[in-house]
């Protein structure tokens, strides 16, 4: 049986109790394109052959995000402008500020390179720990946003592995450019 109708109430089965927390769309979407954006930013700034040096390599990846965010943020600024009467209001500025959580989700590749500039281990191997580490927390997203949906595990799992396969894209590229 298809579990695509999981959270539809079967005859004769008790009901599924509604979802303690459901994160809000915007956050979720945030936490996504951080996730997506590390990955590549991580990949990227670790070319073969060259000389490691990830203290650097961790303030870009902190000033991309803030830069995306921001611009992000402004586009719905910029969207809502076109919509409304054109004033700046402080519900703009909260539109902007909203895209923390994708700064948030930089910060466990930030972490990773910046121990590896304390020399902890080398910048290679934060490299692909992040990659890892982006991977699968884009599986965990997808698998809790249809969790939260209503969905069934296996759709769930469906869900998180599409995620999941966009880490494993840049991870291949990284590989084959490398």
């Amino acid at each position: 049986m298809s579990d695509r109708a999981d959270h539809v109430h079967r005859k004769g089965a008790a009901p599924r109790p509604a979802p303690r927390y459901r994160l809000p769309e915007q956050p979720l979407f945030s936490v996504v394109y951080g996730l997506v954006l590390a990955s590549a930013l991580v990949a990227a700034l670790d070319p073969a052959g060259e000389e490691a040096d990830p203290g650097p390599d961790a303030l870009w990846v902190v000033l991309t995000a803030l830069a995306a965010g921001a611009a992000h943020g402004y586009a719905h600024v910029i969207a809502r402008r076109a919509s409304a009467d054109g004033a700046a209001t402080p519900s703009r500025l909260r539109l902007v500020l909203a895209e923390w959580p994708l700064l948030a989700a930089v910060l466990p590749t930030v972490g990773m390179l910046l121990a590896a500039a304390a020399g902890w281990w080398a910048e290679a191997t934060a490299v692909d720990t992040a990659l890892l580490f982006n991977t699968v927390a884009l599986f965990g997203c997808g698998t809790w946003a249809a969790r939260t949906a209503g969905h069934g595990w296996p759709s769930s799992c469906r869900a998180g592995g599409m995620d999941m396969l966009i880490g494993l894209v840049i991870v291949a590229a990284d590989a084959l450019i490398k």
